[in-house]
């Protein structure tokens, strides 16, 4: 899934914040510490990254092409 630009429930914007916290948390950093330092204190907001699960590159193999 594409991380959405927006929050679903508050609207605050989200989207740019993706690619950052992705590879902070791939480093090894704690996620509760990163999305602290990204600002996202609603849990609506954090559970937007939370859980994203990245299935484009999955589901691009089954388009025409």
């Amino acid at each position: 899934m594409i991380v959405p630009v927006r929050c679903f429930t508050c609207g605050k914007p989200i989207g740019h914040l993706w690619e950052e916290y992705k590879d902070r948390v791939d480093k090894g950093e704690d996620p509760k510490k990163v999305l602290d330092s990204l600002g996202l204190e609603r849990y609506c907001c954090r559970r937007m990254l939370l859980t994203n699960a990245e299935i484009i590159d999955d589901l691009l193999l089954y388009t025409k092409q």
